[in-house]
């Protein structure tokens, strides 16, 4: 089931656009009447599209291979880094976060859920925010940065020196498949 939904992701990630429900097979029973039924994809910065949202960061060779040297390993001798991210308009929601450790030469995302770190440590990990809308039509980190569409805690040099693989982020925010609420 997990291969399924895996490969179902990633093929929703190339087709779908960033609002677009995704349908993904669901688990037949013995009488069937369940096959082929679509679900709903989780609620935009929940703690299930951060579970999505830490899938596809495995699946972005930009971002397991580009990260794997320095930016990974910079991460205040805990063994990972942080991400925290949450969405400005949703003041009732809380943020998500992943979690990032070099693992096998690759800089792997091995959490995506709700917040586990509550005091980060901007040496080290990262702490972003944005509106809804902003998100969903981010462009280059830089320019949402210049803009104050993106906001941003964290090591501002390391940023700096990966915006390619930080840009690739950002497109991730907005392309995992999620329910989200009208801007």
């Amino acid at each position: 089931m997990f291969r399924k939904m895996t490969m179902a992701a990633i093929l929703g990630l190339s087709l779908a656009g960033p609002t677009m429900a995704m349908a993904a097979e669901a688990p037949s029973g013995a009488t069937g009447s369940t096959a082929g039924a679509p679900v709903a994809p989780p609620a935009f910065m929940s703690p299930a599209w951060a579970q999505d949202l830490c899938t596809a960061w495995n699946n972005s060779p930009t971002l397991t291979e580009k990260l794997a040297g320095s930016w990974v390993k910079n991460n205040g001798g805990k063994g990972y880094k942080v991400m925290e991210v949450s969405d400005s308009d949703m003041k009732t929601t809380p943020p998500v976060q992943l979690e990032i450790a070099l693992k096998g030469g690759k800089a792997v995302c091995s959490y995506g859920g709700a917040i586990k770190v509550s005091k980060l440590n901007y040496n080290y990990d990262y702490k972003m925010w944005a509106t809804t809308h902003d998100w969903h039509h981010m462009g280059s980190p830089l320019t949402a940065m210049m803009f104050g569409r993106l906001n941003f805690k964290g090591p501002k040099m390391e940023a700096m020196e990966n915006m390619g693989p930080f840009a690739a982020f950002l497109k991730l925010v907005k392309d995992v498949p999620a329910t989200v609420p009208a801007s």
